[in-house]
């Protein structure tokens, strides 16, 4: 059966197309998806994203667990402050990326995505031997609203908020007389908030925001503008541009992974070699030099030859062009750099594309 978040009936009524997604009844579009890009880029917009999951780590081994099953160092975590995490096997390869807030000693929240939780409690349940911990899944608690754009913060500051938290930090708030969890983070490049709010007071606040943010120009947003605003900014989407053989290095995360970090960590042999020596692909930027549009799974080509996989592509609202992610198999990427020309096989023909530097927009998230 697929799953619905609290505001379900909220999206109906508002007239979106609903559709399946990672198992939940998802708002796809409420308007067009341009239309709703745009707000997002110019505006504000307000998205459901309750079908994410949210697990609370607890326990006098917390710290030492979670430095266990991610490569990035927890231990350097201040009270409130987050973290951008991957969740790799013993071969490196992810079996998801997270985000990990420390709310305070020895208690950690984790934001999983939707189609990955099970995935998830499985793996860290079989890694909590041995470390006096608890795992607890309230993500069917809890709903989570993004309010994203460059007026997102002018609404959540005119609505009595004197303190937002810093970029990649989280805070108890109320808004509208709820008590709720504020973080500044969100999947679309441009500031904003997350507000993850007990279910009985989810209609509620999506109700008072939209009515508060009128002024501001704020729309309901759907998964598809969602997916365009995070390829704009270059952010990966599990299932597309990560998997369980892709590690961080190759996927272009080396930025997140720690390089001196002494413990021990799942997958960390291979990881810290591919920190020195480069993966078996590495990901890239490209637009398209005709109207075609590449999408996951289409090949990529050079000089004749298949070199890499797209995957993830469509249509920059923003850039008015056609881009996408592929990766690039390793023993070709002497090949490749910013402005080399590529192939994709789209309906049994090739159609050039450019490499190009990412990400494809400048993004405005970080304060």
């Amino acid at each position: 059966m697929t799953k619905q978040t609290f505001l379900h009936d909220k999206h109906v009524a508002l007239g979106a197309r609903m559709v399946d997604f990672a198992g939940w009844e998802m708002p796809v579009q409420y308007t067009s998806i341009i239309d709703e890009h745009k707000t997002v880029r110019e505006a504000i917009g307000l998205f459901d994203v309750s079908h994410m999951g949210e697990l609370i780590v607890y326990g006098e081994d917390a710290l030492a667990f979670l430095n266990k099953i991610v490569p990035q160092d927890i231990s350097k975590l201040v009270d409130k402050k987050a973290i951008y995490c991957q969740l790799p096997n013993k071969q490196g390869g992810l079996i998801d990326d997270l985000i990990i807030y420390k709310l305070e000693d020895k208690k950690y929240l984790v934001i999983a995505n939707a189609s990955r939780v099970d995935e998830d409690l499985n793996w860290m349940t079989r890694n909590q031997l041995g470390f006096n911990v608890e795992i607890d899944n309230i993500s069917h608690k809890y709903s989570l609203l993004a309010v994203q754009g460059p007026k997102a913060c002018d609404l959540i500051m005119s609505l009595g908020e004197n303190y937002l938290p810093p970029f990649f930090s989280i805070k108890r708030s109320e808004l509208f007389n709820i008590n709720l969890w504020m973080s500044r983070t969100g999947y679309t490049g441009e500031d904003g908030v997350e507000l993850m709010v007990k279910n009985e007071f989810a209609e509620y606040l999506w109700d008072k925001l939209l009515e508060a943010g009128k002024q501001y120009g704020i729309k309901p947003i759907g998964l598809g503008a969602r997916d365009t605003l995070r390829l704009e900014a270059a952010l990966h989407l599990y299932g597309n541009d990560l998997d369980e053989n892709t590690t961080p290095v190759e996927a272009g995360l080396s930025w997140s992974v720690a390089k001196n970090k002494t413990e021990e960590y799942n997958g960390k042999q291979v990881i810290t070699e591919q920190l020195q020596n480069g993966g078996r692909k590495k990901l890239f930027g490209f637009k398209m030099l005709d109207k075609s549009i590449a999408r996951h799974g289409y090949e990529v080509y050079k000089d004749g030859k298949k070199a890499g996989i797209v995957t993830s592509g469509g249509v920059s609202p923003t850039r008015g062009e056609n881009i996408g992610l592929a990766y690039i198999f390793t023993p070709l990427l002497d090949n490749f750099s910013v402005g080399s020309t590529i192939q994709i096989m789209i309906r049994d023909k090739l159609h050039d594309a450019e490499i190009v530097k990412l990400p494809f927009v400048t993004k405005r998230n970080k304060v």
